[in-house]
């Protein structure tokens, strides 16, 4: 990957996750007032769509989402430019909590934080403009094509749905990746000129989560 600098959109928007992230590990009432939670988002408090974006669990949770976002937000500012680059973010933080609030509409109790459905988003975004960018993994010795990484991380996904896997949000990742992977060809809709294939491809998973929930296979 080319090493890109760090714009200002990037610096604030890690830093206001930073300052409402550690607001809430200090402060359980902040934290518990604003995070996701089906019951309150359903009885009205819907700034909770968008706040629980900016709380994580720990330490852990925060520094793993805000160095990913480090890694790949410059490949969406520098085509796209900063304005582009919060409307691919938010959409994406949005498109996370409603898939999540569609996929557990009954489940009152449910709960969730983290910044990964904005995340993921602009990810798969960095993914569509640049398709051929190889990632590295830290359990894999190889380079990984960027859709390769982008198809597979999605279809997991799937599976950590149907099977529900570990205490993630497989549901807000996905909704993140579809947020980013939408928002960003509308943005730029020169890339189904210079990369359809690669548009088909990372369309797959979707079309396999669609066709899942209308099956009832998705339970």
């Amino acid at each position: 990957m080319d090493n890109l600098g760090i714009s200002i959109v990037t610096i604030l928007i890690i830093a206001a996750n930073g300052i409402l992230s550690f607001k809430g590990f200090d402060d359980r009432s902040f934290f518990e007032k604003y995070k996701f939670n089906v019951g309150s988002i359903r009885r009205g408090e819907q700034i909770r769509m968008l706040s629980s974006g900016f709380l994580h669990a720990d330490i852990t949770h925060f520094l793993f989402n805000m160095f990913t976002l480090y890694f790949f937000a410059d490949y969406v500012v520098r085509p796209l430019g900063s304005f582009n680059f919060l409307i691919i973010y938010f959409a994406s933080l949005i498109f996370g909590n409603l898939l999540s609030l569609y996929f557990h509409k009954d489940d009152y109790w449910y709960s969730a934080i983290g910044a990964s459905g904005a995340v993921t988003g602009v990810l798969y975004a960095a993914i569509l403009i640049n398709p051929g960018m190889s990632l590295y993994m830290f359990f894999v010795p190889i380079p990984i094509p960027g859709y390769v990484f982008g198809v597979g991380y999605l279809l997991y996904s799937i599976y950590g749905m149907k099977k529900r896997i570990g205490n993630i949000g497989h549901d807000a990742h996905f909704g993140g990746a579809i947020g980013g992977y939408v928002i960003t060809l509308i943005l730029m809709p020169s890339l189904f000129q210079t990369d359809l294939l690669y548009i088909g491809l990372l369309a797959i998973p979707i079309i396999i989560l669609f066709v899942l929930h209308k099956t009832g296979k998705l339970n």
